[in-house]
Order: C-alpha cells, then structure tokens, then sequence
C-alpha cells in the first residue's frame, strides 16, 4: 500500500445552522470513534477535530485519552489505534500548520458540502489530485455544513454525495464514511 498523503478535519467553528446563519457546533463523541474508525479503514493518515472552544477540546482530549491511554485502549485495542489518529487543534490553519511541519510539503485543502457549488471538482479529479507531491485536506462541517467563509478559502471544493432519492442531509459522519470509501476505492 502506498502512503497516504490525505487527512481529514472535521470543523465545529465556522459552520452553518439550519437559518443559514455561521455558527460553532457542540463536539459530539461517536463522531470522533466513527471518523477516526474509518480513518483508520482507508488508510488515512491523520483526522484533525476543530474546535475553537476551550471545553469541547477538553472533552475531546478526555475521550482521546480515555482510548489511547487509559483503561479503553486495553480493553479494545483496535478502538485505540483508531484514536491514535485524533488530534486537536483550535482553527484549520493550526492543523495545516501541523501537517506542513510533519510532512515538509505543501498541504490543499478540500471542503465538502451537501450543495451544489459552482466549480466543485468530482472525486475522479480529486483522486488524481491526491497524485500530487503535497498532503491533502478533506475537510468536513458539523452542523449544516462548512460556514461560505471556510469553504471559499479552501484550493477545492467536494461534488456532493447523491443517492437515489431526493433527500440530501447525511450525518457527517455516514458522508465521511462515503467519502473516504469512494476516493480510495475508485467508486
């Protein structure tokens, strides 16, 4: 298997409510063990959280420690080699900040989004952009989505995952899941 050059983030500040109005999300704990847990499935080489917010970075870092140090990474080792991907950073410049250092290499950026968005790029674009010399963000929104305000400084933005149906509003952890599963395994 090659090396993976992609990481995921999962932004809680900016996001969007259900007015269409920019705000910061509350942490939800199954999405960091379901992202972290596919993750690990595809190969992915790290998942940032994104919180702004000093008591939802505390909890994360509980839950974080909870499975790689503490009595959970005994008990389910595969649960804490997952959780071993996690890492907490208050902004998105902080995590590309981070991954610029630990890879010597420039870092894209890649938002995801529920809508349609002028000049969004497929994922078979996307997979042979990952073929690039630099590290790649897929960076997801808690909420309703990624704030206008984080999507436009992003280099790429996501087509929309579409199923057989009308409805379009996934959990963000099922739309990482899909993601991940259809960039690395080509569907």
């Amino acid at each position: 298997m090659l090396e993976s050059n992609l990481y995921v983030a999962l932004v809680h500040f900016p996001v969007m409510n259900k007015k269409n109005q920019p705000i910061g999300s509350a942490l939800t704990t199954i999405d960091l063990h379901d992202i972290a847990r596919a993750s690990i499935t595809f190969g992915i080489r790290g998942f940032y959280v994104i919180t702004p917010y000093e008591d939802q970075a505390v909890l994360a870092n509980q839950v974080i420690e909870h499975w790689t140090k503490g009595v959970g990474g005994k008990l389910n080792p595969f649960r804490k080699k997952a959780l071993e991907l996690v890492r907490v950073t208050k902004t998105i410049e902080d995590a590309i900040g981070s991954i610029e250092q630990e890879r010597k290499e420039p870092v894209k950026t890649i938002a995801t989004s529920a809508k349609e968005t002028s000049g969004s790029i497929t994922l078979k674009t996307l997979r042979q952009k990952l073929e690039d010399k630099a590290s790649h963000v897929l960076i997801f929104g808690t909420a309703w989505g990624l704030a206008d305000e984080m999507i436009d400084t992003c280099d790429f933005i996501l087509d929309p995952i579409y199923g057989n149906t009308d409805y379009n509003h996934l959990s963000v952890r099922s739309a990482a899941s899909i993601y991940l599963d259809r960039i690395i395994n080509g569907r």
